[in-house]
């Protein structure tokens, strides 16, 4: 496996020699590392790459590699063989009937214990079943099945989009900030959202004063400069990224675009699925370097505009209850977080992807939308107009218009 992936470097440009490899193998043999896929890239980064300019280029090459290896959290669960989890039937289709007589087992906690004891129980492999940890089948826990409140173990990419924990890391990308193609219409709503005034250096030409001041000079030119006009208007934004948020990355790029450009004060973070104790500004480092969420709140006053990004789709689990993040142990419900971000900003909005019209058929959006105290608009251009108008005005309810 690793001779395989020194070959692939090697085939792409990378520099390495035997010696490296044969070091890298030596480290691993002496267990300088744990057995964790993040300790095992630093390992290989530092032994194979010797000039920067081949850093991102490893990055790739490992990522499109290693793409599926995963580590379970430890402190939380038993490892739990790979092979039980590996797909024995590529294409089992569940009936009608399988799906309705599959019934939720009752809440998280429940979900949890169950799961604790099958760890202790299980010593073998399954699939197909309706109890045990396994694939293509009906239990909650497992991959490659339908449960309407699993836990999806060793599956690389959700496809129901139900799941209540995810025991995978997964890793997010950065929304870019040059994507040029269909901002300028989204650039014209966002400056609904402008508090102009003149600052800096005076480099634009005050027509009327210079007409002005030169008639009194009995037509000799005397020009009149002034400072340029800037928005003021101070904006954070917050993006959820990753999962179900995947389909609507170049449109959360255009935005983001957009919005770099038209707002000289524009702070942004990450999140998934819900806002909770921590945020990130890079999601290629997200569990590296978070961001206490009151952080935001010390650092940020109220002045600024607060602008949710994401889709609101999720487990309900999610926003109402402790321990309900996908991938992590909250503290503290989703919700209480969203509150007080709320309370802190009195100027927020929520712009959702997905088209209203879908709203109604996921629980979660609803309540995110209740939550948001109906301040939810389409990302859609009159629904970044609406939203533009929103955050000028406190006191108002706004629904979203269906298309």
């Amino acid at each position: 496996m690793f001779t395989d992936f020194f070959l692939v470097l090697k085939q792409h440009g990378i520099p390495v020699t035997l010696k490296e490899h044969l070091m890298l193998l030596e480290a691993l043999d002496r267990r300088v590392v744990e057995y964790s896929v993040d300790d095992f890239y630093a390992l290989s980064r530092a032994i194979y790459v010797k000039h920067e300019k081949n850093l991102d280029r490893f990055d790739v090459l490992f990522g499109r590699y290693f793409q599926g290896i995963n580590r379970l959290p430890v402190e939380k669960l038993v490892e739990i063989p790979a092979e039980w989890l590996q797909k024995g039937l590529e294409n089992r289709h569940f009936t009608d009937e399988e799906k309705a007589a599959i019934e939720a087992l009752g809440g998280l906690e429940k979900l949890m214990q169950r799961l604790q004891e099958l760890l202790e129980k299980q010593k073998e492999r399954h699939e197909g079943g309706d109890t045990w940890i396994g694939t293509q089948g009906t239990s909650p826990f497992g991959s490659d099945g339908f449960n309407p409140e699993g836990f999806r173990i060793g599956q690389p990419k959700g496809k129901q989009g139900q799941a209540v924990k995810v025991w995978e890391k997964r890793e997010f990308k950065n929304l870019k900030d040059d994507i040029e193609l269909d901002t300028r219409s989204m650039k014209v709503a966002l400056k609904r959202l402008r508090l102009l005034t003149r600052e800096g250096r005076p480099e634009e030409l005050d027509i009327d004063t210079t007409i002005q001041k030169t008639s009194k000079n009995g037509g000799i030119l005397d020009l009149e400069m002034v400072p340029l006009k800037k928005n003021k208007i101070k904006v954070l934004m917050l993006f959820d990224v990753g999962g179900t948020m995947d389909p609507y990355i170049r449109l959360c790029e255009r935005l983001f675009s957009a919005a770099k450009y038209e707002f000289k004060h524009l702070e942004y973070y990450y999140f998934h699925n819900c806002l909770y104790e921590h945020v990130w500004k890079d999601n290629r480092r997200r569990f590296e370097e978070k961001i206490p969420t009151l952080e935001l709140l010390n650092k940020y006053n109220k002045d600024y505009k607060l602008i949710f990004v994401g889709d609101g789709t999720m487990a309900p689990y999610e926003i109402t209850a402790k321990h309900g993040s996908i991938e992590h142990y909250n503290e503290e419900a989703g919700a209480v977080w969203l509150q007080r971000m709320k309370t802190h900003y009195p100027y927020f909005v929520w712009l959702n992807p997905t088209l209203p019209r879908y709203w109604d058929f996921t629980p979660s959006i609803s309540i995110v939308k209740e939550v948001m105290e109906a301040r939810m608009f389409p990302l859609t251009l009159d629904g970044l107009t609406q939203a533009m108008r929103a955050l000028k005005d406190t006191k108002r309810k706004y629904e979203e218009t269906a298309e």
